[in-house]
C-alpha cells in the first residue's frame, strides 16, 4: 500500500519564505551531512568484518554538498593514496573468479541498515533548526 502526499512544493514554499532560500539550504546541508556521518558509520562498521590494512575504512569519504537532478545531496566515496574506490565495485559485485568475495553486499547492507538511522539524524536536525 502507497502513500501520496500532497502540498510538499507549498511547504517548501513556506518554509523558504520564512527563513530564506539560503537559510534553508544551509540547514539541509547540515542534515545532510549529518545523515551522511551514519551512513559512513555504517559502512565503516560493516568493513571490519573483512578488513585487511584497513584503507577501504580509511578511504571513505563525505563530499560537500552538491545539486543534483532530485534536489541537494552528499555523496559518500573512496579518496585516498592507496585508491581502494578500485576494490569497491569489486568487493560489492564479485568476479567471475571469485564471485562471493569477503566483502559482498557490504555497501548495499550497510545503505539498508541505515535508512532508520539516517532519518532520525537528519529528522533531529531540521528539528533543531526549524
Amino acid at each position: 500500500m502507497g502513500v501520496n502526499i500532497t502540498g510538499l512544493k507549498s511547504l517548501q514554499a513556506e518554509l523558504e519564505k520564512r527563513f530564506g532560500q539560503a537559510k534553508m539550504q544551509e540547514i539541509s546541508d547540515q542534515a545532510l551531512f549529518e545523515g551522511a556521518q551514519v551512513i559512513k558509520k555504517e559502512l565503516e562498521q560493516n568493513f571490519e568484518s573483512f578488513r585487511d590494512t584497513g584503507a577501504s575504512i580509511d578511504e571513505i569519504t563525505i563530499s560537500g554538498p552538491k545539486d543534483g537532478p532530485n534536489g541537494r545531496r552528499r555523496d559518500i566515496h573512496w579518496v585516498g593514496p592507496k585508491d581502494r574506490y578500485r576494490l569497491i565495485h569489486i568487493n560489492e559485485w564479485g568476479t567471475v573468479k571469485n564471485p562471493n568475495p569477503a566483502g559482498k553486499g557490504k555497501v548495499a547492507a550497510s545503505l539498508e541498515g541505515g535508512k532508520k538511522a539516517y532519518r532520525k539524524a537528519v529528522k533531529k536536525v531540521l528539528e533543531s533548526e526549524l
